[in-house]
């Protein structure tokens, strides 16, 4: 379990820290509002209700605007940064990676979310649906196939690499149809109309996944369904500035992310259904793994062109 004070005391530290009073006079004129997005994982409107709470909250942190773009899909979101007009962007890890690679290091993590047990990090799932009598990836030869979004880590990239261990290779090869369903939530649905027969997705823990929120709002019944796959532990999801900010606008952004739990509690548990602890400060580094791994995935793109 990490120690929030502990970390807020830490940035209160740093030679660039400074009061939210004293950082907008050094900023608030060139940055009068923020822009941030977040990558499809649900409907635009779910999306917008569960992030405007804390939109709002980091606008009042901040002293400026804040406000929220919700992306058609994963590229925009990388685009958005690449071209300065996304200020902030919630990723998944191979994303991210993505992002910092098409930015050239113009884009740095500075928090990921801490789960409930005090972990950092998720994992890849695979859904069937529960009458399927499919018990692993393997016994799917010939049936069709939803992945989320070529920028995915749990919807591509990590079963992808997962696939390519056990055996089967290409995918496109495997299945009879690999579809990418566009987000978390699109893909779940799929499956359960029959349009696929296996689908990718991201899993926190047995209470705290994309199905489950899915059976929270009463859009599926979780046990309609049946995990079939579960990936190793992957990086947790960051949240990322343009490394251009201000040092003092990166430093109070930080403060307001990692002091969240406190200060705004119900706005956070919005964001995390109240399944998560906080943020913990991360750098770059912590991706490596990520980066190997889309190597790997860049690597079967040019071998399938």
């Amino acid at each position: 379990m990490f120690d929030r004070r502990q970390i807020v005391t830490g940035l209160a530290g740093l030679p660039f820290a400074a009061s939210v009073a004293g950082a907008q006079g050094a900023w608030q004129s060139r940055y009068p509002e923020l822009v941030f997005a977040v990558i499809p994982a649900e409907n635009a409107s779910g999306t917008v209700e569960r992030y405007t709470p804390f939109i709002e909250y980091l606008g009042r942190e901040l002293g400026v605007k804040v406000t929220l773009r919700v992306a058609n899909d994963y590229a925009a979101v990388i685009e958005g940064q690449r071209a300065g007009n996304i200020h902030i962007g919630f990723y998944g890890p191979s994303s991210y990676v993505r992002a910092h690679s098409v930015t050239q290091g113009g884009v740095e993590p500075f928090v990921v979310e801490v789960l409930q047990d005090g972990s950092v990090g998720y994992y890849s799932v695979a859904y069937v649906r529960a009458n399927n009598p499919a018990t692993r990836i393997e016994d799917l030869r010939g049936k069709n196939l939803c992945l989320v979004d070529p920028n995915s880590t749990s919807g591509n990239n990590v079963p992808r690499f997962a696939m390519s261990k056990l055996g089967i290779g290409t995918p496109d090869q495997f299945f009879g149809r690999v579809v990418y369903a566009g987000s978390h939530e699109n893909a779940v649905t799929a499956v359960l109309q029959g349009t696929c027969d296996v689908a990718f997705n991201w899993w926190n823990s047995e209470t705290d996944s994309n199905l489950a929120r899915m059976a929270s709002k009463n859009m599926v019944k979780s046990e309609d369904f049946k995990m079939i796959f579960k990936s190793d532990l992957i990086a947790g999801s960051p949240v990322a500035y343009l490394t251009s900010l201000p040092a003092d606008l990166k430093a109070a952004i930080t403060k307001a992310f990692v002091e969240a739990p406190v200060k705004a509690k119900a706005a956070f548990d919005r964001w995390s259904d109240g399944k998560n602890q906080g943020f913990r400060p991360t750098t770059h580094a912590d991706y490596k793994a990520i980066v190997d791994l889309q190597a790997f995935v860049d690597q079967l793109r040019r071998q399938r062109s």
